[in-house]
């Protein structure tokens, strides 16, 4: 497979030829700071206007206007910081995270409402708490499930409602022990199971009559030995079978859930 710097043709993003003897840059040319086909600005290939760049850190800051947005986008990436807060309004996702990812939290907080997903999803990893909640309840389940891995787990009694399976699962999996019981009744099996591997035994009880038995076997597995005798007499084979195995053994806890 060829990479960019493999392909002999140099074209602009207007699908022109690159002419070197027309280009306002003859001195970097001269002075081996660009390179035909590796290393140019007006060449449409990424990698080759990064390598540009790269190259000529100083000249980013006149190039962040420019009408081709991969052109913009990387010149955020080396520019200056105080010509970056325009790019946040730029029409393309690409060149508005850029420039976000460079500039102050406090800068970056109207990109929480920004239209693109994929921008939104990048936004949570630059915040923290506070300035994450209002994302709890985005529009788009992916953001709302990347907002869940990365908030303080005290917040995230905000999130034990939502309706995406996936985000409570990844709430349950968070959430302050203490506040577990409050999704015992999830409609979800998934999170439901969540919640019975971290419940603290003697709290289990909430969960004995589960109609899923993968819960039920969480359940007879780590509930108190006092409370096994719950399970003896379970609908399933699996679950009657551990918690006679454990009201046998006086208790001991066993964690193996068969395939």
């Amino acid at each position: 497979m060829k990479t960019e710097d493999d392909i002999d043709e140099a074209k602009t993003w207007l699908g022109e030829d690159v002419d070197c003897s027309s280009c306002a840059h003859q001195d970097l040319l001269a002075a081996g700071k660009c390179h035909l086909r590796r290393a140019c600005v007006n060449d449409r290939y990424a990698r080759r206007i990064d390598r540009f760049f790269n190259w000529n850190p100083s000249l980013a800051n006149s190039y962040v206007r420019h009408d081709h947005f991969e052109v913009r986008a990387i010149a955020a990436k080396h520019a200056d910081v105080f010509v970056l807060p325009p790019l946040l309004n730029d029409p393309e996702e690409t060149v508005r995270w850029n420039a976000a990812r460079r500039l102050p939290k406090t800068k970056i907080l109207p990109l929480r409402n920004d239209p693109h997903r994929e921008v939104r999803i990048r936004i949570v990893s630059l915040l923290e708490d506070a300035d994450l909640s209002p994302m709890m309840t985005d529009e788009d389940y992916y953001v709302r499930l990347v907002v869940a891995r990365r908030i303080a787990p005290p917040l995230l009694s905000r999130m034990v409602d939502d309706p995406e399976a996936e985000v409570r699962r990844v709430v349950a999996q968070r959430l302050p022990s203490e506040w577990l019981l409050c999704m015992v009744n999830d409609r979800s099996p998934q999170v439901r199971l969540e919640v019975a591997q971290r419940l603290a035994p003697d709290l289990l009880s909430a969960l004995v009559a589960d109609p899923d038995w993968r819960v039920r076997y969480e359940v007879a597995s780590r509930i108190a030995p006092t409370q096994v005798s719950q399970l003896i007499d379970d609908d399933d084979d699996f679950v009657r079978e551990v918690a006679r195995s454990r009201a046998k053994a006086g208790g001991e806890l066993l964690r193996e859930m068969p395939l």
